[in-house]
């Protein structure tokens, strides 16, 4: 049932890199690197599930998990102070009503709850002898770490045609390795 569960996370995380990227390619809305930061941070916040997938269940997996959604929060709080003056119109467009970045405040407080939540069923840290032994995840948690992994490489591949090697510009209007190569 863990399994399931880290699983079902993991399609979470990959429904927001995916809502993000989407927004990125088809409505032409480069990321800033606040916004940067938070993609990370959702990033991070599958290792844990990827590591239960794999291993099991394990209280440290969690707090990796943990980690990451208490750093996308502080970075997704500090975004929304910077548009919270009225008559700010903020960065981007808003899906629902608010903008990513809120989005993204939400989500990470919602992961934390749940990951804290999670924490409270102590069985299925309960091993027979096995310590830290590979589990035989099903196709449906293989395919969810998989897919995390490739949104999370298409998002730093599109990093850095954004920005290239050097700082991401504040408000990006295009991508800076394609611009220099025409």
């Amino acid at each position: 049932m863990a399994v399931t569960l880290n699983a079902l996370g993991l399609y979470a995380v990959a429904l927001v890199l995916t809502a993000a990227f989407a927004a990125q390619l088809l409505l032409h809305e480069l990321p800033c690197p606040l916004c940067l930061l938070q993609r990370l941070q959702f990033a991070a916040l599958a290792v844990g599930p990827i590591l239960n997938v794999r291993f099991g269940p394990r209280p440290s997996h969690y707090a990796l998990s943990l980690f990451a959604a208490a750093a996308g929060f502080a970075f997704s709080t500090r975004q929304v102070l910077l548009h919270i003056m009225p008559g700010d119109a903020g960065y981007g467009t808003a899906l629902l009503g608010y903008h990513y970045y809120t989005l993204a405040l939400i989500g990470f407080a919602v992961a934390i709850v749940l990951i804290a939540a999670i924490l409270l069923f102590d069985r299925q840290f309960e091993r027979d002898g096995a310590e830290m032994q590979p589990v035989a995840p099903r196709l449906f948690a293989t395919m969810a770490v998989w897919l995390v992994i490739a949104l999370t490489a298409l998002n730093v591949a599109s990093t850095l045609l954004e920005c290239g090697f050097g700082a991401c510009a504040d408000n990006p209007v295009d991508y800076e390795l394609l611009k220099r190569g025409a």
